[in-house]
């Protein structure tokens, strides 16, 4: 009578050979995710193919397809990947210094340190977010609203002058701000924080310039 029971070697094979093609589809999506986070930051987004997509990671259409089946779904792998080898500052830790204008100088600081860090993808992600804000750009400007919510909290105003202060924090905290300050006006970070608490200062304590 044949043993119709397969042997011990096929039964360790099974899962070990799942196991290794598990391996190799999470190889391939972190490759597509890699290439799609380097052509994201070399051309932007929008201008970002799936067939070039496909070409940096050496993979067919298909495959990118198979993995990520739209837009949507590679967007967000791409943000979860970028963001976790560059972690953005967590504004909640901010609110432990009560402080209003000490706690802007620590936030100022830390964003922009964070800006230089990551200029180049910053750049290519927010110009693309003026262009079609509907598909580029929202954890950013979700970021940027956290950031000025806590820097905009505590300062001892009503009325107009909170107003003036939550717009002014909301200036100081753009992307764009601190590349006009630093890369384009020549400033170091340092003076740049410095120029953005004065200015916030400046919207606490004077009065609102009248025009005829």
């Amino acid at each position: 009578m044949v043993n119709s029971r397969p042997s011990v070697g096929a039964v360790r094979r099974g899962p070990y050979q799942l196991k290794c093609r598990a391996a190799r589809m999470d190889d391939t999506r972190l490759r597509i995710t890699q290439a799609a986070v380097d052509l994201h930051q070399e051309i932007g987004p929008l201008a970002t193919t799936v067939t070039a997509i496909a070409h940096r990671a050496a993979v067919g259409r298909p495959t990118v397809y198979a993995h990520f089946p739209d837009e949507q779904t590679l967007f967000a792998a791409c943000t979860a990947h970028y963001f976790a080898v560059h972690p953005a500052p967590d504004p909640t830790t901010w609110m432990q210094e009560p402080d209003p204008t000490t706690r802007l100088i620590l936030g100022l600081t830390e964003l922009y340190r964070y800006w230089a860090e990551i200029e180049v993808m910053a750049a290519r992600v927010l110009g693309d977010h003026r262009v079609a804000p509907e598909r580029v750009g929202q954890g950013f400007v979700a970021f940027l609203g956290r950031c000025q919510d806590v820097l905009a909290q505590g300062w001892p105003v009503t009325g107009a002058p909170r107003r003036r202060i939550r717009a002014a924090v909301g200036h100081s905290v753009r992307f764009e701000t601190w590349e006009s300050l630093v890369r384009e006006g020549g400033l170091s970070s340092t003076e740049a924080v410095a120029v953005m608490a004065g200015a916030v200062d400046a919207a606490v304590t004077r009065p609102a310039v009248r025009t005829r």
